[in-house]
C-alpha cells in the first residue's frame, strides 16, 4: 500500500475505485478496519491533538477528502493522487458495490435522521440494516454494546468532529468489519439535505458551496486557511 505523508498525517495514493476494492478486502477479512476520509480541518485539529494524529496514523486505510489534501500531497511530496476519495462518494460506491451482502449500522446526525437513511440505503441499494442510532449521545459504552451485539459488516458513523475519535477509541470493542467516519453523509442518504449541483462536484467546490450555504459552518474558514498557511511553510521547509 502506497502512503504519502503530510504534516504529520498518512494519505494513501488511491482513487475511488481502489479504495472500495480495498475495502472489500477488509470485509473479508478479521478483525475492525477503520478508514478515515482526510480533510484539511481534520489536519489542522490534529497538529494540536496527538489523539487525532494517532487515530489517522492507526488507520487502515486514509483517503484524500477535497481538493486541498490532493493540493498538499502534491506539493509536499510531489506525488500525484488518482482523485478525492470524499465520503460522499464513498459511502454510496460501497452500498453499490456490496449490496445485499452488506450488514450496516447507522450511527449519528439527529433524531430520525438514521433511521431515514438506512430506509432509504435499504430501499435503493438493498442492504441489511444492522442498526441505528442518532448522535445525541454522553455515554458512549450502551452504544458500542449495541453495535458490538449487532456484529455490522460496515458502520457508518456520521458525528461531525467525535466520529473518528469515537471509531479509534472503541475499535478493538465495536465488532464491526469496516467504521468509517462518514461526516454528513447520513444527512444526505435520509434526504434531508441536497448534495451540491453536480457542476460544482466536477468543479471539485462542492465544499465551497456547502459552506456558503449554512452559517453554521462559516467558522471553518480559518481552519482552511491556516492549513494552506501551514502546508506553504512546511513547502518552504522542504525546500
Amino acid at each position: 500500500m502506497r502512503r504519502a505523508e503530510i504534516l504529520g498525517l498518512p494519505v494513501d495514493l488511491v482513487g475511488l475505485e481502489e479504495a472500495v476494492e480495498r475495502i472489500g478486502r477488509m470485509l473479508d477479512a478479521p478483525g475492525t478496519h477503520q478508514v478515515i476520509t482526510l480533510n484539511p480541518e481534520y489536519v489542522v485539529r490534529a497538529q494540536g491533538d496527538p489523539e487525532l494524529a494517532r487515530a489517522a496514523r492507526e488507520s487502515e486505510l486514509v483517503t484524500a477528502d477535497g481538493v486541498g489534501i490532493v493540493w498538499a500531497v502534491r506539493r509536499l511530496t510531489g506525488e500525484r493522487l488518482p482523485g478525492r476519495v470524499t465520503g460522499a462518494d464513498l459511502t454510496p460506491a460501497l452500498l453499490e458495490r456490496f449490496g445485499p451482502r452488506l450488514r450496516v449500522f447507522f450511527l449519528g446526525a439527529r433524531p430520525g435522521v438514521a433511521e431515514k437513511a438506512a430506509e432509504n440505503a435499504r430501499a435503493r441499494w438493498g442492504i441489511q440494516v444492522a442498526g441505528v442510532q442518532d448522535g445525541y449521545f454522553k455515554d458512549e459504552a450502551p452504544v458500542v454494546e449495541r453495535i458490538a451485539q449487532a456484529r455490522p459488516d460496515l458502520l457508518l458513523v456520521g458525528m461531525g468532529e467525535r466520529q473518528d475519535l469515537f471509531i479509534h477509541r472503541h475499535k478493538a470493542r465495536l465488532g464491526a468489519k469496516v467504521a468509517i467516519g462518514v461526516g454528513g453523509v447520513l444527512d444526505v442518504l435520509s434526504g434531508e439535505v441536497k448534495r451540491a449541483h453536480p457542476l460544482a462536484q466536477r468543479l471539485k467546490l462542492e465544499w465551497l458551496v456547502r459552506i456558503a450555504g449554512d452559517r453554521r459552518r462559516w467558522g471553518r474558514f480559518p481552519r482552511l486557511l491556516r492549513f494552506v498557511r501551514l502546508v506553504r511553510a512546511a513547502g518552504k521547509a522542504h525546500s
